[in-house]
């Protein structure tokens, strides 16, 4: 009688396991396999090509990786795949089931001395008074800085301040004979009243980093933070009979102001003055509260100096009343929008400004349209400036000194021997870093030579932060009505290293060819990208 199939032989197998037609039919299949798959991506390739994708895509998982996983999986060896026509550049070579990409991002690591989360960035200083003012500041922005004893916890890097010298130090505040390392200048004063606060001078002095009101500082410190300033408060009906209230206490200005204040008087504009100077109301009052009833603000800095912009500008804004502004001259950088405020370039200015307001008190639509930016939302400019602050100053100082550590080790070690490129049939495949501002890490993105364009590498970033399901530094941040969804918006991409002045302002890649340039003379180049 006839075994039936799939019972058991003496060999405890299923018949129909032990046939030879059986095990001859599954050699024939293991052998077709690999060009059943081969072709299935050939055609997927194709596809991709038509679309247009297959070019400009730089952070994909690669089908050749699909491809080497399968095979691992099954124990299948495909001829041909090993012998994948890549080769890397400058001597570099490399074999087996790896992209160009995999390979690149193997040979262009660089293994550092210094793990920044287990041996922080230590700073120091002579004076305690330097760390009790950093302490303060931390705690001060709503506790949104842990801070235990004097230790930044929430920063991309691990970073300790210490009220007094020591040997290990990073960076020293002060200027420090005994120390070696990077000196700290710090301050949130006018340059016209402290020279040292002026870049080149404090340079001159012999400061190594710089940190002050300006955005071309080395690590910028602003009177600015969303956590600070509840920005998108909403606007309360205006109850003062007066136009305008003034806090200013400082009466020996470097600037025009205190003329301006009695010039506007003589234009007929009621000013209720609640500072030291020229007083004519009770002082000792909450400043944005008081500010909130009335419809205009006198935002009047001690000094015209660009980005010297205090409290007294945002406050006024926070408050809903539309500044008049003495200050800064490039106070449109510090604006929600282009017509939320007024400006006083000089006293001759101060007759038509009296009559701007006169009529906008007199005219409720244009005087709304000033707060329009309250229901709408501030400018991308406006944000990508606020967003600098979500990260403390402090902890900006950290990164900033971590990054000039691993960046001194790259050019002073074999990293300098990477690769940073190779060939991939007719085209070149550049490898680049990038990260968000106010991070440490690093990310990898990839581009052809082929398509070596500004708008390749802001979709290719914006690509693998949303592969990634990246989250803006600022989410928490920023006002609730201006947090977006998931989403990501690219406002810049520029290269590491530049001031925040030349990152938000100045700085442009002129052209693609620029671009390209960049890449090809900046090998691994490095990017900061900073979302909106």
């Amino acid at each position: 009688m006839p075994k039936l199939r799939g019972s058991r032989t003496h060999e405890g197998l299923p018949i129909s396991d032990a046939s030879p037609i059986s095990v001859s039919n599954k050699k024939r299949w293991s052998t077709l396999m690999p060009w059943l798959i081969a072709l299935v991506v050939i055609a997927q390739l194709t596809f991709l090509g038509r679309l247009g994708i297959a070019k400009n895509a730089t952070y994909f998982h690669s089908w050749r990786e699909l491809l080497r996983k399968q095979h691992s999986s099954s124990g299948v060896k495909v001829a041909g795949v090993r012998n994948s026509g890549i080769r890397g550049l400058g001597g570099h070579r490399y074999s087996g089931l790896e992209t160009c990409e995999e390979w690149l991002e193997r040979e262009d690591t660089v293994v550092y001395s210094r793990d920044f989360n287990k041996d922080p960035i230590w700073i120091s200083t002579s004076d305690v008074k330097e760390v009790i003012t950093i302490t303060i500041i931390i705690f001060g922005l709503g506790g949104r800085q842990a801070c235990m004893y004097h230790d930044v916890k929430t920063c991309a890097v691990n970073c300790s301040f210490r009220s007094k010298w020591i040997r290990k130090a990073d960076a020293t505040f002060k200027l420090h004979k005994k120390s070696k390392a990077p000196s700290v200048h710090r301050s949130m004063e006018s340059a016209s009243y402290y020279a040292e606060n002026n870049i080149t001078q404090a340079r001159r002095e012999g400061f190594d980093i710089v940190m002050t009101t300006s955005l071309s500082s080395d690590v910028p410190v602003g009177y600015f933070s969303w956590a600070e300033y509840d920005i998108m408060a909403p606007v309360i009906p205006k109850s003062e009979k007066a136009l305008a209230a003034a806090f200013i206490s400082n009466c020996i200005a470097c600037n025009f102001r205190l003329e301006a204040l009695l010039e506007l008087e003589k234009e007929n504009i009621k000013i209720d003055s609640y500072g030291l100077c020229h007083r004519n109301r009770e002082g000792g009052v909450d400043k944005v509260e008081i500010l909130k009833r009335y419809k205009f603000s006198l935002a009047f800095e001690n000094s015209n100096e660009e980005d010297y912009v205090t409290e007294k500008f945002f406050q006024s804004l926070v408050a809903g009343s539309v500044p008049v502004v003495i200050g800064a001259p490039n106070i449109e950088d510090f604006a929600p929008s282009s017509d939320s405020y007024l400006q006083i370039k000089d006293l001759k200015d101060v007759r038509s400004i009296a009559e701007q307001m006169k009529y906008l008190a007199g005219n409720p639509d244009a005087y709304n349209r000033l707060l329009r930016w309250k229901q709408e939302g501030p400018t991308d400019t406006f944000k990508a400036l606020l967003d600098m602050a979500a990260v403390h100053s402090s902890c900006r100082l950290c990164i900033h000194i971590a990054t000039a550590i691993w960046e001194k080790e790259e050019k002073d070690s074999d990293a300098k021997k990477r690769p940073c490129k190779c060939n991939k049939g007719s085209e070149t495949v550049y490898h680049l870093y990038v990260r968000e501002r106010g991070r440490f890490e690093m990310d990898s993105i990839f581009l052809r030579s082929g398509n070596m364009t500004l708008n390749t590498l802001e979709a290719a970033v914006h690509t693998h932060f949303k592969f990634r399901k990246h989250v803006p530094i600022w989410k928490p941040e920023r006002p609730e009505s201006l947090r977006g969804g998931d989403e990501l918006k690219v406002y810049r991409i520029y290269p590491l290293g530049l001031t925040q002045r030349q990152a938000l302002y100045t700085f442009k890649f002129k052209g693609d060819a620029d671009f390209k340039n960049h890449i090809e003379n900046n090998p691994c180049a490095k990017f900061e990208v900073i979302f909106v």
